[in-house]
């Protein structure tokens, strides 16, 4: 059944919706897919039609347990719309935001612009959300099939940028706000389209801001999104960082914006376009990153990957390079809704294929082969 849907998008779909205007489609999908998870009916048909299980798949995950690798990536639903249908839409887990502690109007002007030979997405929203308040507001109390992570951000405003302590208050306060909300947290410390820049990617400034979110005692995973143009060296640094806190693991990567990138086709990039590049251009870089990190500290750390995800293979390799778990937007834009299950219904291909039992043995197997 997937692959008729995967024909009928990318045949017939996907041509349409790549007429209208990127940031009206994802305000339209995002509506969708709240009317679908508000109803029970709705939201086992679509799980009929998208949703692939296996046991191999499934892991327990700093105490999470988790059913497939497959995450949404935080950017797609940023005010927590539909945490109800994306289970069933087939991910292992969700993750929603970034969440600031005000509500952030965005950026001036637009926001994205599709680069289809690319099969990439410049991306300058600038952290719009509806504020850490009423996100909480609107999940409270809610249960959840697959875990829930929150994506926290600097309120993207000249106020949360005035100071390193400013800086700090502010992730704080949407930590306070959403203490009950979510499973896991993680700390956005790599938009790349906000006020006063990627401040916290600095040792020394992000040690404070370790520090202060340690002192709250949130009691659930934390991680750190990090930028996809950082150096081995920046990272290194980080790490050194995290290993006096408690932090459990790195998102790798956030978008990236060195446009120059030779996945990028410069003709497709206009004066106008600003912002972070996701999709394939990210994934050389996040791929990477990913070895990296896993080899200095794998064994501390658990690291999800995300940026170019648009098959079973490109979250297979991911996976071999160290990541545990894999995130996705982008790739659903391009290959449609039921790429999710058609990835996990390749992993356990490809984990057959090299003899694998379950996805936690692929783990970082890259490495263990040379």
């Amino acid at each position: 059944m997937t692959s008729w849907f995967r024909w009928a998008y990318v045949r017939a779909l996907k041509p349409v919706l790549f007429c209208f205007d990127p940031e009206f489609i994802h305000r339209l999908f995002v509506a969708i897919g709240a009317l679908l998870g508000s109803n029970p009916v709705t939201r086992w048909k679509t799980a009929l039609c998208f949703r692939f299980r296996h046991p191999s798949l499934e892991q327990t995950i700093s105490g999470m347990r988790i059913p497939n690798p497959v995450g949404v990536a935080a950017g797609f639903d940023k005010d927590g719309r539909m945490t109800s249908i994306l289970p069933s839409v087939g991910f292992g887990f969700m993750e929603i935001g970034s969440v600031t502690a005000r509500p952030c109007a965005g950026n001036a002007g637009k926001h994205l612009w599709r680069l289809p030979e690319s099969r990439g997405i410049v991306v300058y929203y600038g952290l719009k959300n509806r504020g850490a308040a009423a996100i909480a507001d609107h999940l409270r109390g809610r249960t959840h099939n697959v875990p829930l992570g929150v994506s926290i951000a600097r309120t993207n405003d000249r106020e949360a940028s005035l100071s390193n302590d400013a800086g700090i208050e502010d992730y704080l306060a949407s930590l306070k706000t959403l203490r009950g909300i979510g499973d896991y947290v993680t700390l956005n410390v790599s938009c790349p389209n906000s006020c006063g820049g990627e401040t916290f990617t600095d040792p020394g400034r992000l040690d404070d801001l370790l520090s202060a979110v340690d002192a709250q005692g949130i009691g659930k995973p934390v991680f750190l999104k990090l930028g996809a143009d950082l150096t081995f060296a920046e990272v290194d640094g980080i790490i050194a960082v995290a290993d006096r806190h408690r932090v459990n693991g790195f998102i790798l990567t956030n978008l990236t914006k060195a446009y120059a990138r030779p996945e990028i086709v410069q003709a497709e990039m206009k004066p106008e376009m600003k912002g972070g590049v996701s999709g394939k251009p990210v994934e050389a870089l996040a791929n990477a990153l990913i070895s990296h990190v896993y080899e200095r500290a794998g064994g501390r750390y658990v690291i999800i990957g995300c940026g170019g995800v648009f098959s079973a293979e490109d979250a297979y390799e991911k996976i071999r390079r160290g990541a545990t778990l894999v995130q996705l937007i982008t790739g659903m834009i391009f290959e449609g809704p039921q790429l999710i299950g058609d990835i996990n219904k390749g992993l356990v291909r490809l984990l057959r294929r090299d003899g694998f039992s379950s996805i936690g043995q692929a783990v970082g197997s890259a490495h263990r082969a040379r």
